[in-house]
């Protein structure tokens, strides 16, 4: 009963936060520069969620390869397991467009304010235009020092399964002439996907050395990469299995 008022006083404050925040971010961000925009609309939010979330449900974390991240923004490849990471990244990459699809920017509030960040909305219903719109958008991003992140499994994932990786972000690093960073966590098994209850505890977060492009086909790039998350996932849950 105690975990079940926890999860909702968390909730309570997480929507209140996105309603106020979100509309004063329509209201106010879009005339900032993009990078004190992000900073304005993002860093504020997510800083207090991951606060306010450790304060009602004892949910923290801790982080390790923090030195591997790369000066250059580069691609990121995220384990997806849970809503955690996405706030997450956000604290620690900044200024980032996420790939999303872009039905996400019309959720009232969030959508609108999201979509002054500049993330890469996608049709899910094309792929190919998909694909392109990745690799052009994708590459004007990083040129511009913008860290492109993405999530290679595509939807949220069981914490003890490793899903396939889709091709786009290897594609987009292969074209860009810029490489993938790994970032592996546990955080499904303190918040997990579509559940209301939230476990306490510390989410362990991995990130690995780069994957240089250059010597990679994109089809290579994305194995490097999907074994160097299981490698990774597998350090911090033995259970972890591949696709079948």
């Amino acid at each position: 009963m105690i975990a079940y008022l926890r999860s909702a006083l968390f909730y309570c404050g997480y929507i209140c936060a996105t309603i106020l925040w979100g509309g004063l971010s329509v209201l106010i961000a879009w005339i900032l520069p993009y990078r004190t925009r992000f900073t304005f609309i993002i860093g504020c939010w997510t800083r207090f969620s991951l606060w306010w979330l450790r304060t009602t449900c004892g949910i923290r974390y801790h982080l390790e390869g923090l030195e591997n991240l790369p000066e250059q923004p580069c691609v990121i490849f995220c384990r997806h397991e849970s809503t955690w990471e996405t706030l997450f990244l956000q604290t620690l990459l900044a200024p980032q467009a996420t790939l999303i699809k872009r039905e996400l920017l019309l959720i009232p509030f969030f959508g609108w304010a999201f979509a002054l960040l500049k993330p890469i909305a996608i049709d899910r219903g094309n792929p190919r235009g998909a694909l392109k719109k990745l690799i052009s958008d994708g590459t004007r991003r990083l040129q511009d020092g913008v860290w492109v992140v993405l999530f290679p499994e595509g939807t949220r994932m069981p914490a003890d399964q490793l899903g396939r990786f889709q091709a786009g972000g290897a594609a987009l690093a292969c074209a860009a002439g810029v490489p993938i960073t790994v970032i592996a966590h546990n955080a499904g098994q303190f918040w997990p996907a579509h559940e209301f209850l939230k476990t306490p505890g510390t989410i362990r977060v991995k990130i690995s050395t780069a994957i240089v492009s250059q010597g990679h086909t994109s089809k290579s790039l994305l194995k490097a990469a999907s074994n160097e998350m299981f490698s990774l996932l597998g350090e911090i849950n033995p259970q972890i299995r591949r696709p079948d």
